[in-house]
């Protein structure tokens, strides 16, 4: 894989850090790596974003911002409100086709959903995927209500013709309840794909050496990592 887009089935479901986490796998993996945020929202100008957040967990990546909009809105309505062009799909291709001629993995993370309008033609992220003919890895959250959101997304995904790389939990609790652990086996009925990793909550407030060192453990070998879903399942079973 040379083009992996990132996206989550909400926001705040923790897809920085999940990128954060497959970059720093496979650069431990020998693998160079790009990471390109086409847009980002809710953040100022020389304020750090999500592209900044994964170099300093991650360490050295290539990070690139196409555009960024300063109110914490869709990335159409927050380009319409700042009276600036929005980031199509189009741009998000030749950005990521780029990376790609220079990197062996270029992770493109997107804003929130998978259908979450970027322009004003009603352009998404599945139409960025589609042009680079990339797979899809959905981010999702651990509880409750994530099944629902899980099979609507994969079900964009299919009727798109794009494929579901798998699923990665964006934040495992630490005490997770009866819904949290059943999640384990039914995600990936819901998603069609297989379960690729777990991310623990607060992994993002880890030191950086610290992040780096127990990354890997965190997601399957499809995303150059260690963790095993059956054996992670059978140890939590409810």
């Amino acid at each position: 894989m040379s083009v992996l887009v990132v996206s989550g089935t909400g926001t705040e479901i923790g897809k920085t850090v999940v990128t954060a986490a497959v970059a720093t796998a496979a650069l431990a993996a020998g693998r160079s790596v790009a990471v390109l945020k086409p847009t980002q929202t809710g953040v100022a100008p020389g304020e750090p974003g999500d592209v900044a957040e994964v170099l300093r967990l991650a360490g050295p990546v290539t990070g690139a911002e196409l555009a960024r909009f300063p109110e914490p809105l869709a990335p159409d309505t927050a380009a319409r409100r700042a009276g600036r062009a929005p980031v199509r799909p189009r741009e998000i291709e030749q950005a990521a086709a780029r990376l790609a001629a220079d990197h062996d993995l270029v992770l493109v993370e997107g804003a929130g959903g998978l259908l979450v309008r970027i322009d004003e033609a009603g352009s998404t992220l599945a139409d960025a995927a589609r042009l680079l003919d990339a797979p899809v890895l959905v981010v999702a959250q651990a509880g409750l209500g994530t099944l629902n959101s899980v099979a609507l997304t994969a079900e964009a995904l299919g009727s798109r013709g794009l494929r579901c790389a798998g699923v990665v939990i964006g934040s495992w609790p630490a005490d997770p309840d009866l819904a949290t652990l059943c999640n384990l086996a039914d995600l990936p009925k819901c998603a069609e794909a297989p379960l690729l990793g777990a991310v623990p909550e607060g992994a993002g407030t880890l030191p950086p050496d610290d992040f780096r060192a127990v990354a890997a453990g965190w997601l399957a070998p499809e995303l150059y990592g260690t963790w095993d879903a059956a054996r992670f399942a059978a140890e939590r079973r409810p």
